[in-house]
């Protein structure tokens, strides 16, 4: 586990005393609803089984997708949303919901194929946008069979697995898509849903997009690289901005991070796509929690707060043991802050103070 900063542990402590108390979490034992992203269904599900052992609070996730998670927070249907993308001005018109990022993760091709144990199925980014631009139709085209000299590819379809449902995953893989195939940006673009020319198998959910791949011989399809993990897909090795083919690992998103401005400034708001460096993963993406930012709720709203600050505070070992990479310090502390700008109808914080609640 990653010790957490003086610097970090101050701001925390500087925030949480100019609030009011924070109501303690077993004082109002409710169960707190969450929905969208489904790339983070794993991390929120372990943060929140831990987060029931030391308080005995219930946080409950449907993995919705990212679009239908802003959606649902904006109806008030939920107590937060989920989604992989920071939400524009356009969705979240006068900055009505505090947006902030929870982790860093990274969206990974993934296939299915005859291929011998071990061997790796090599793509560069523009050829990775002609396989799901329909243009590459077959496996053993020249231009995989030029990526990949000494493995012999199938003489199979290519079958394009996709999103049909508004997914942060499917805007993080078209933004890639769209920085490095002028095809792509000029087809399609970047977008969280597409609706995809030529015959495709449209999935909803990381978890039927994993399951459809697995199923289908032949396949090409992207998720979280948890599900790559867990569910044990094949996945691509793709050629990053520096010219070296990577696997998709924790180490390479934390590259991309590092390379990214977002440990310098704290700005959370830009892409972490094609990020250089030699390690980096070339599709690396935070995921991010949406609150209003006045609350007709305000003591449910104190329970995901709460949630969340024990996740900040305690998490770090959980994420030691998992496919995520933790937000750098200053990242973490703008996250915290935003928290903080919560309110009720009243325009009056909510209270923070709850830092020891969950030893």
């Amino acid at each position: 586990m990653r010790s957490l900063s003086v610097h970090f542990v101050s701001l925390l402590l500087a925030a949480a005393s100019a609030c009011q108390p924070l109501l303690s979490s077993a004082a109002n034992p409710s169960e707190i609803q969450g929905a969208g992203s489904s790339a983070a269904t794993l991390v929120y599900a372990s943060w929140a089984d831990a987060y029931a052992g030391a308080t005995g609070n219930a946080v409950r996730y449907d993995p919705v997708g990212s679009t239908a998670g802003l959606a649902r927070i904006k109806e008030g249907s939920v107590d937060f949303g989920a989604a992989d993308v920071v939400p524009d001005e356009t969705r979240n018109p006068a900055g009505a919901l505090v947006v902030f990022p929870t982790v860093v993760t990274g969206a990974v091709p993934v296939f299915n194929l005859p291929l011998p144990p071990g061997s790796e199925l090599r793509m560069d980014g523009a050829t990775l946008a002609d396989v799901f631009l329909g243009r590459i139709q077959r496996w053993n085209a020249a231009q995989l069979k030029a990526l990949n000299p000494g493995l012999t590819l199938p003489d199979l379809p290519i079958v394009r697995v996709v999103r049909r449902d508004g997914s942060g995953t499917t805007h993080n893989f078209s933004d890639y898509l769209s920085r490095v195939s002028k095809s792509w940006q000029s087809r399609y673009g970047v977008a969280a849903r597409f609706d995809w020319e030529g015959e495709v198998v449209q999935a909803k959910g990381s978890g039927e997009m994993a399951r459809q791949v697995q199923q289908t011989s032949g396949a090409i399809g992207y998720v979280d690289f948890s599900y790559v993990e867990s569910r044990k897909l094949r996945s691509v090795t793709l050629r990053n901005r520096d010219g070296n083919d990577v696997r998709a690992s924790p180490d390479g998103f934390a590259a991309a991070l590092a390379a990214s401005p977002w440990p310098s400034s704290g700005d959370f708001s830009t892409s972490l796509t094609d990020m250089p460096g030699a390690r980096s993963w070339p599709i690396t993406m935070g995921t991010f929690v949406m609150l209003p930012r006045q609350t007709t709720r305000p003591e449910q709203t104190r329970q995901v707060v709460a949630f969340f600050t024990w996740a900040f505070l305690h998490g770090d070992e959980l994420l030691a043991r998992s496919a995520f990479v933790r937000l750098p310090d200053r990242v973490q502390a703008k996250a915290y802050r935003a928290l903080t700008t919560v309110v009720d109808e009243s325009g009056r914080p909510l209270g923070y103070g709850g830092l020891g609640m969950a030893k």
